[in-house]
């Protein structure tokens, strides 16, 4: 497959790819300098972080709860969604 470079820098994606890849109209991509060429990846909602900085940022100030406890509060989640 091949493409060809406007003189604006643009260069279109042919369709067999787009579908294969499901990227619509205002897909944000990233561009990745490979040193080769480059490499086109749809960019991620969020930027990469590490356990480190979000371990611990919603506080739970209530009792402990045991996993019984919670596969009780699981159950009656699935009940009452089912209703």
């Amino acid at each position: 497959m091949q493409t060809k470079l406007s003189s604006k820098g643009q260069i279109i994606i042919p369709k067999v790819l787009r579908s294969r890849y499901n990227w619509n109209a205002g897909q944000k991509l990233s561009v990745i300098d490979t040193g080769d060429g480059i490499l086109l990846k749809p960019s991620r909602t969020f930027e990469n972080t590490e356990l480190e900085q979000v371990a611990g940022i919603l506080k739970y100030s209530g009792e402990p709860i045991s996993i019984d406890g919670m596969e009780e509060a699981i159950k009656k989640g699935a009940l009452e969604h089912k209703q």
